[in-house]
């Protein structure tokens, strides 16, 4: 199966016309020689040659390619050099192995040599650092017939700060360019269209870099946001009769910056000017949707369009970044499906030529030859569309394009080599893939008939049958960039408000008792709103659950694992399916924002699920040692009845995984969640019993801590607690767990999953544009209300000042609000009691160390739970602050010499939760794994977010016994291991040998 289907059909005529167009500007292409970007020769030359032969030197050259610019000794460049490429350093160039081995004496001169290369390559790529510079090039352009666009580097932005500074490079460059345009006599071959001259100073612009408050799960607050950045430039490009484009970065911007496009254009100061485009990207499947409902909009607006048709440059990015999310994948999976549509959508946009000007970016000769070919059928001056190409690239088709009569633009981007980084490794990436056309065509030994292909006769044949899917899988959280997903989550919103305010009874085999005392359940972001009423069970409520609990657990017990797993499934298929709902119901009585609830569901389904394979998997005899003679194996037995004593702040999935783990496994459970979020449980008790969970084998009991839950605790009849919430009470069932007695018939288990202290260490040399990000979404993500929030920032002293100054910026660029909006990532703390703890924590902290941000909140919030970011930098480690668990949003930053401080410092705390380091030292990232011990390490990214199998989660020392729910081994805490040996040997005979592990 191909598909073929979803593209043109092949056309003969077509066909015939690509091949000769196609050859001729070969032809030219050959009149008009330029040094091919892989055919430079040198040290340049090896690289890419091989880059091309080695994946994981590609790799490994990359890398040390992007930290570069961010190391500033000698030393530490050559340290990088040989960490990252080693002996392949040497081999690349000769002269390495005695620059290499002097190093240690004389590092610069081997740290010079190699920056300056670097330098050089960068300027392969980028035309300049500043608007002087770019005037140049505009001017060389200009004399060989060569229009200009104009990219300013410098994709991210973390601060409003930050983007005054990008907004101000806007405005500097239409300024200083535009004027050195007004003084040139008459426009170059290429800025005339078929109505006259076109502007000639032509802007790109990314959305990305106009404000650090893009968020693509609200996009109404978002353009509001980049209106206020873009209209300046916007206006600046009509006084100036510049053209501005708008271009298209990641996936998750794009309706972003279609939506932003669009509705700002039909403001009526830019109704009519200036002269605007935008950049689509054919490798995105849903890219001929785009473009037609684009072309339908300029129609109805009036309003000419230029379209810069691309390939796209992020298709790893976004392959990969699908599959981790559990995403359908945006992008074509091969290379020649996204040319095949590059092709289609050139004929659409030909075919809609006058109100959408076509501009064809691509290096690909096929691709050009094709739309000059459509062009030519459909009777389309050339003059009405252009081709771009990148600065630094496919020089020789720029020159033979001009020369066959047709339009050029050269995509010229400028800025510093240290924001430029990652552009320049975007570039070197495309030219060593294997599928690149210029690297097929400079050095991939490709013929040029082969280069002239339709590509639908390249796709390969899909076969008809997939794999069959792993034995679980994770549940994909909502994707609230799409509108879709939007409405249901504010529909279910609105449902789930209507229907607050019900009573939720006691549980206890399988009768529903209400004739208790009903406690209210509010929504901290509005206390008056009351969420729902729960029955509060009684000390004899606890022992008639016990009761319940040991009847239904022998038949329990005796059930096929494959029977109970089912069930599970069954529940799982619940939650999925009711997943807005409770979404909803977390928000009003958890307080969680829209992401951090549809993730809490997703976990939950994800323990179900995969509790459920595991203990298909675990029910299996395994034989522990093949003998002759001998059959021994080992099996497991549940441990009869237990507790499971839930926390606030995962209030569906923390609870369903202590429930549904030691379920799954043949024990009855009680169920004892937090005060705070019993509606929910209640919800989760709905579920399991729907799902199939027979009476008295889950219990609901939601009660005090003081009563109900220490009842429980200490009850003779409990064979095992598994408890996750505050260190204080996890010691307290420790200890209590740990007296025998009389009538108890096992020793206590307890699962005992606490809080944590947890650091985060900058390097030297980390990314800071990736770090800052990471660092405020685990630090601040739902008000810092996990035991895995980020609480120590430890940075080290090279960088400590430059990354405050930027942190510190970047804070207030933090959405704090009523988590039922959308977008918002502080909402309110649990509770009054919480609120009141956090804020004296803070005033201590005014006392220990320096107040470098704390938000200020607008009136609205007066009446919840609030508590307002807060960082305070130049923190003692002795501080109160940097040692004891403060469950909000607040944050200490610290100062490290060195890694060796940096790590002692983490490590001289009570807990071993999560920690982090962002590097960019490979030797440092070891380091990390063998010295920074916490149950959970992560490198390079946020310190939030396990994900069940993927990321065990559980730490040690005060944070909890060493258990790792969502992994391997879990269930086994709520199971015995017994051997069984049989002596299979009768009269001298014995049976086959049995395969091992049955």
């Amino acid at each position: 199966m191909t598909t073929e289907a979803k593209f043109l059909p092949p056309d003969p005529a077509i066909e015939s016309s690509v091949r000769s167009i196609g050859e001729e500007l070969f032809r030219l292409m050959d009149a008009h020689p330029s040094p091919g970007i892989l055919s430079k020769k040198g040290a340049y030359a090896r690289i890419m040659e091989w880059s091309m032969k080695d994946p994981a030197f590609k790799a490994q050259l990359f890398r040390f390619v992007d930290v570069l610019p961010s190391l500033t000794s000698s030393s530490e460049i050559v340290r990088h050099l040989q960490e990252y490429l080693g002996d392949k350093a040497v081999e690349l160039s000769p002269a390495m192995k005695t620059g290499l081995a002097a190093a240690a004496f004389a590092p610069a001169l081997v740290a010079g040599p190699v920056k300056a290369n670097v330098t050089s390559m960068a300027g392969q790529f980028v035309a300049g650092a500043t608007p002087e510079d770019l005037v140049k090039r505009l001017r060389s352009n200009a004399a060989n017939g060569i229009a200009t666009t104009i990219d300013l580097l410098g994709e991210t932005v973390v601060s409003v700060s930050e983007a005054d500074a990008f907004l101000r490079r806007n405005l500097d460059v239409l300024d200083t360019v535009g004027k050195a345009m007004g003084r040139e006599a008459k426009p170059c071959f290429s800025d005339v269209g078929p109505r006259g001259p076109l502007p000639r100073l032509n802007l790109s612009v990314k959305v990305s870099a106009l404000t650090p408050e893009v968020h693509p799960a609200d996009p109404g607050r978002s353009i509001t946001a980049l209106k206020e950045r873009l209209r300046p430039i916007l206006r600046r490009a009509r006084e100036i009769g510049a053209f501005i484009n708008f271009d298209m970065e990641s996936y998750g911007l794009k309706d972003l910056t279609l939506s932003l496009f669009r509705s700002i254009l039909e403001e009526d100061e830019f109704r009519e000017q200036p002269a605007i485009g935008i950049a689509l990207q054919a490798y995105l499947r849903d890219c001929e949707r785009d473009l037609r409902e684009l072309i339908t909009w300029a129609r109805k607006a009036r309003r000419p369009v230029v379209v810069r048709l691309v390939k796209g440059a992020y298709w790893d990015f976004e392959t990969i970044l699908a599959e981790q999310r559990g995403w359908p994948v945006p992008v074509w999976s091969e290379k020649p499906e996204s040319d095949a549509n590059y092709e289609k959508l050139s004929l659409l946009l030909l075919e809609n030529a006058d109100i959408t000007a076509p501009a064809f970016a691509s290096h690909n000769v096929r691709s050009c030859a094709h739309a000059i070919a459509r062009a030519d059928r459909l009777g389309v001056d050339k003059r009405t569309y252009e081709f771009q190409a990148l600065y630094g690239m496919a020089d020789e088709l720029k020159s033979a394009l001009v020369a066959s009569g047709h339009r050029v633009r050269e995509y010229c981007p400028v800025g510093d080599l240290l924001p430029g980084m990652a552009y320049l490794v975007r570039r070197l990436l495309e030219n060593t893939s294997n599928e690149g056309f210029l690297r097929a065509k400079d050095a991939g030994g490709v013929t040029r008939d082969a280069l002239l292909q339709n590509p639908v006769g390249l796709m390969r044949a899909r076969a008809a049958e997939t794999a069959p899917p792993p034995a679980f899988q994770n549940a994909a959280n909502t994707d609230f960039s799409v509108g879709a997903n939007r409405e249901r989550m504010r529909s279910a919103l609105e449902t789930v408000a209507r229907g607050l305010g019900r009573r939720h009874p006691v549980v206890i085999g399988g009768r529903r008792i209400s004739d208790r005392e009903m406690v209210a359940s509010t929504n901290p972001a509005r206390p008056s709103q009351v969420v729902g009423h729960w029955a509060r069970a009684t000390v004899a409520d606890a022992d008639a659950a016990v009761a319940a609990a040991r009847a239904a657990w022998p038949a329990w017990a005796a059930r096929p694992a494959a029977d109970r797993a089912a069930i599970l499934e069954r529940a799982a298929g619940l939650i999925e399916a009711r997943r807005f709902e409770l979404n909803a119901l977390e928000v009003f009585e958890a307080g969680k924002p829209w992401i951090e609830a549809d993730a809490d569901i997703s976990e939950a389904v994800d323990f179900c699920r995969y509790y459920a394979s595991e203990i298909r998997e675990i029910e299996r005899p395994k034989v522990t040692q093949p003998v002759s003679g001998e059959r021994d194996v080992q099996l497991w037995t549940s441990r009869g009845v237990g507790v499971a004593i839930a926390p606030w702040n995962f209030p569906l999935a923390i609870l369903c995984g202590l429930t549904v783990a030691p379920l799954v496994a043949g024990n009855c459970v009680i169920m004892k969640p937090a005060e705070q979020t019993t509606v929910i449980a209640a919800a989760l008790m709905d579920i399991l019993a729907e799902a199939g969970v027979p009476p008295g084998v889950v219990n609901f009991v939601p009660g005090l801590g003081e009563d109900v839950g220490a009842r429980l605790v200490a009850h003779p009849g409990v064979d095992f607690i598994a408890f996750t919430g505050s260190r204080s009470v996890g010691c307290r069932i420790w200890e209590t767990a740990g007296r025998t007695l009389p009538g108890q018939r096992n020793l206590k288990k307890v699962v005992c999953e606490m809080g944590g202290k947890n650091a985060l260490i900058i390097d030297n040399d980390a990314d800071l544009d990736e770090a800052i990000p990471a660092a405020l979404y685990s630090a601040f993500g739902f008000s810092g209300q996990k035991c895995s929030a980020l609480s120590r920032l430890i940075v080290l002293d090279g960088v400590y000042d430059h990354f405050v100054e930027r942190f510190v910026a970047a804070c207030s660029s933090i959405p704090v609000g009523d988590p039922a909006e959308p977008g918002i990532l502080v909402g309110p703390v649990i509770d009054a009691e919480a609120r009141d703890k956090i804020l004296g924590l803070i005033e201590r902290g005014r006392k220990e160390a320096r107040l470098a941000y704390q938000a200020q909140l607008p009136p609205a919030l007066a009446a919840g739970t609030y508590v307002p970011p807060t960082v305070f930098a130049d923190v003692p480690p002795s501080a109160a602050i940097a040692r004891e668990e403060i469950f909000g949003p607040v944050l200490a930053i610290l100062r490290a010499r060195d890694l060796d401080d940096a790590f002692r410092i983490a490590m001289d705390v009570d807990y071993a939760l999560t920690g982090g380091l962002f590097s960019r030292s490979p030797s440092a990232l070891e380091r990390a794994q063998r010295e920074y011990r916490v149950g959970n390490l992560y490198l390079n990214r946020g310190i939030t977010g396990a994900i069940v199998q993927r990321h065990p989660f559980g730490g040690f020392a005060m944070s909890g016994g060493g258990t790792k729910a969502g992994g391997k081994g879990y269930l086994e805490n709520f199971l015995f291991p017994r051997a069984v040996s049989e002596n299979v040997m009768r009269r001298g005979f014995t049976p086959p040998a049995e395969e091992p592990g049955v």
